[in-house]
């Protein structure tokens, strides 16, 4: 009887662990203790109070449906919160009303829930003849262009993405297609459009799907012989947004049957949007007469994210989550993950959920130690980007003034002074220095170097501040 608190949430565990990313799972759901079950009731020890609210705030659905499936309706969940590091603990206890019946969570990894086309029929597919659609759209609600942070780096299919969702099938734009590498924000940005979609337009029917989810459902209607109503369903949405298209790959009998569907809606002014980890030039394996119709509209391409705009985003995600975070360490924490927004979000939980199980105070010393953890070879080329940063930041100037044709004393110094030190600390050659200041040629950037060397033997206050700079850069990078 003693080990059956462990038994029920070593099985909860397994549902939650098909349903986050797995630093998710070892974050918050690992240093979690079961302690006992009584009369439908889990108790589960957690390692603070942040670590408690943070629960409450991101996985209370997730972890009502798991209570749900292992104990029954009426289950409740009490958390025993750790004060401080003697025997000494604080119980508080939180009680989640399990529904009796079982209703879909909307989570952003699970996109496969049945589409509620008709009580009366069997999702995914519709009876002949239904002419309204009643679909759960799939889409996650928490993903709006309003916590899209906008920057260079994606500020096309952003602007594209507002535009069909205020206007979907009414612009050049469709279809709609958007790609880019893992964690760059293509399925927040499609879900964003759907969302605004429903907002401006409810009465138009919105579907999200992934093309696993696709193909499943099509290969259930073969076995079936539901194909045609398969084909049905999807011809009379009014907005199809598929995520990942390049899994059609090598699908011969797939790719024919979304070829009917996007003709259909295509040919019908209804919008079709998609997404893909390439561009269509570099699709593989897909019919060529896919390939041409998604080059018919708009392709554009999400790119990673510039230091600027990694910065805004941690600040955007600590103002969501009620956090204070000290400039130094979220500059540090943009500047070395560099490589998607998924990564990104990810060391930051990381950093909060550090310092609430070691009971340590956020500095510059812990980000650097979790970053050891967390990146592989965190020790990097320094950026254009975070040199810039850094020299405006010492000189009270923004990034832009660096960039801009001013020919203020104080502002082309600082300029002069950051493309001396993104010669020396990067590999970039001197045409791409050049460009990263308002596009200037190589020349600039030679003349640039020598002044900054001439003034380091002759100018004593000029020398403080090219060493001061210097050293503000080794502390901030490895």
């Amino acid at each position: 009887m003693s080990l059956e608190h462990d038994k029920v949430w070593s099985n909860c565990l397994k549902l939650i662990k098909d349903n986050v990313n797995p630093q998710s799972f070892k974050t918050w759901f690992e240093p979690i203790k079961s302690i006992k079950v009584e009369d439908k009731v889990l108790t589960i020890q957690v390692p603070s109070q942040f670590f408690y609210e943070w629960l409450e705030e991101h996985y209370v659905t997730l972890l009502k449906k798991a209570l749900e499936k292992e104990l029954g309706p009426g289950s409740k969940l009490e958390y025993n919160i750790i004060v401080d590091n003697s025997a000494n603990s604080n119980t508080r206890a939180y009680t989640i009303n399990v529904p009796t019946r079982n209703t879909p969570y909307n989570n952003k990894n699970e996109v496969g829930a049945p589409l509620n086309v008709n009580a009366n029929i069997h999702n995914p597919f519709i009876i002949p003849g239904l002419k309204k659609l009643n679909i759960d759209s799939q889409l996650n609600r928490n993903y709006t262009f309003d916590n899209f942070i906008e920057g260079d780096c994606n500020r096309l299919p952003r602007s594209a993405g507002f535009a069909v969702a205020n206007k979907p099938g009414g612009t050049a734009f469709n279809p709609l297609m958007i790609f880019g590498g893992v964690g760059l924000g293509k399925t927040h940005l499609v879900h964003a459009i759907g969302n605004r979609i429903k907002e401006v337009s409810p009465n138009k029917s919105v579907l999200y799907v992934s093309s696993e989810k696709f193909v499943n459902q099509y290969v259930d209607s073969c076995k079936n012989g539901n194909n045609n109503d398969f084909l049905n369903f999807y011809q009379l949405l009014d907005v199809l947004i598929v995520d990942d298209v390049q899994f059609f790959a090598k699908k011969e009998k797939t790719q024919e049957i979304f070829f009917q569907i996007f003709n259909h809606l295509h040919q019908n002014n209804k919008q079709i949007i998609i997404t893909s980890d390439r561009a269509p030039r570099d699709l593989k394996d897909l019919d060529e007469r896919l390939l041409s119709r998604f080059k018919w509209g708009l392709s554009a391409d999400l790119q990673t994210p510039d230091l600027e705009t990694r910065i805004n985003i941690l600040e955007y995600k600590m103002y969501q989550d009620g956090i204070q975070l000290n400039s130094e360490i979220i500059e540090y924490l943009a500047h070395n993950i560099d490589s998607n927004i998924r990564e990104l979000e990810g060391a930051l939980i990381s950093l909060l959920a550090q310092a609430s199980l070691n009971r340590k105070d956020i500095d510059l010393e812990l980000a650097k130690k979790m970053i050891k953890n967390f990146v592989k070879n965190a020790s990097r080329e320094i950026s254009i980007e975070y040199i810039q940063k850094l020299v405006s930041d010492y000189y009270s100037l923004t990034v832009d003034q660096l960039k801009s044709k001013t020919r203020k004393r104080e502002i082309v110094q600082a300029r002069q002074i950051s493309m001396y030190f993104a010669k020396q600390l990067t590999k970039a050659p001197l045409k791409k220095i050049g460009m990263h200041f308002g596009g200037r040629d190589h020349s600039t950037v030679i003349h640039a170097c020598q002044t900054v060397n001439d003034l380091i033997d002759t100018d004593k206050k000029f020398r403080g501040d090219v060493e001061e700079i210097s050293k503000r850069i080794k502390i901030n990078t490895y």
